[in-house]
Formats: structure tokens, sequence, C-alpha cells
């Protein structure tokens, strides 16, 4: 592990991921079934249920882990192996930039959902946002063994992609709070973004 990953781990990741996991439970309905697609180790899942009792997840991943935090379930990254209208939400956090095409998975994500799709990935819009990140993507991923195509899209790409799809953007928050200062000056600026996805 480099310095960097080091670095990463003691002072972000767990900042991120409890920040992340409270935006998402704020999208995510009492009662629901959830499916988290590509969902790493389950952190961000385990604390979502902390924070909405009620809420059942699963975990499907093309990589499952020794240690996980819910149960996971692999598969192959394209077909998501469960029924139509399966759960009530679809969760995708930072994984689409992860695929070759995010439109197969967020199409598969249509199907077995009955009511949203819950999803954080990036907007690549502005000065040097693709090379920032590539360079969060390295350090945050690279040591899992995760595939890294830097498939990030512009915003614009994301919203063609969802009318294409039939989706409704309920809720679109782009200010996470995600790393604490000075960090958040070069890694947030308006490259995260939070989303609930209403099927119509």
């Amino acid at each position: 592990m480099t310095i960097i990953e080091q670095i990463h781990g003691k002072y972000v990741f767990n900042r991120r991921v409890s920040v992340l996991s409270q935006h998402l439970a704020d999208l995510i309905p009492a009662n629901a079934k959830v499916l988290d697609v590509g969902c790493g180790d389950g952190s961000v899942a385990h604390l979502i249920g902390e924070k909405h009792p009620s809420v059942k997840i699963q975990g499907i991943d093309v990589l499952v882990r020794n240690q996980t935090h819910i149960s996971v379930t692999e598969f192959d990254g394209k077909v998501i192996p469960y029924g139509d209208s399966s759960f009530d939400v679809v969760m995708f956090v930072d994984v689409l930039h992860h695929t070759e095409d995010p439109t197969i998975l967020l199409r598969e994500a249509v199907r077995v959902a009955r009511k949203a799709i819950v999803l954080k990935d990036h907007t690549c819009n502005g000065l040097l946002a693709a090379p920032t990140l590539r360079f969060m993507d390295q350090v945050g991923n690279q040591r899992h063994g995760v595939v890294l195509p830097y498939n990030y899209w512009s915003k614009q790409k994301w919203l063609n992609v969802f009318d294409k799809l039939g989706l409704k953007i309920g809720v679109w928050n782009k200010n996470l709070g995600l790393y604490p200062a000075p960090a958040s000056w070069i890694f947030e600026r308006s490259l995260h973004f939070v989303a609930r996805l209403d099927l119509t």
C-alpha cells in the first residue's frame, strides 16, 4: 500500500462512507427492498441499514471479497441475476464509471426495480475533471483489483441516457461534502452527484 493509499484510508475513506451513506439513506423509502449493484465490501450498504433499519439490502458484485458487511452474490457485471421488478430500489455507488457502457446496467436496473434507481457517480465537467477523477479512482480502487476504464460522463450525457431509458430525476444533489478541507477544494468541485431516478 502506497503512502497516498494509507492517507486515503486513514483520513478520507471513513468520512466519505459515513457522509455518503446518509445522502443515500435519505433517498430510500422506508421498508424498501434494495439491491446494491457493485457493492464492494458492503460498507456503505451496512451504514444505510444502520440509519434506516427497515430497509433490507442485498449486494451483488463481480468480485466478492473475503469479508463483507452484507450478503453478496457474484454476477457477470452485465446481467442482474434477478427477475423483473424484484426490488423496490436498485442502487449504484461509484460503479457505472467502471463499466464499458453504463447504459447496459442502467437498463437492467430499470427492469429489476419497482420504484427507483439510486445513483452515486461523477460528472466529468470543468477544468482538469478527467485527470482528477482518474487519480481518485486509482487511489481508491486499484489495489482491490477493480477494473478502471475511466468511463466518466458529462452531466448532459447522463441526462440524455436517463431520458432514453424513461427515468425521471426525482433528486439531483452535487453538494455532498465527502471530503474535509483542503482536500474538498481539489476533489469535490461538483465532480460527484447523488441522484434518485424515478421509474415512469
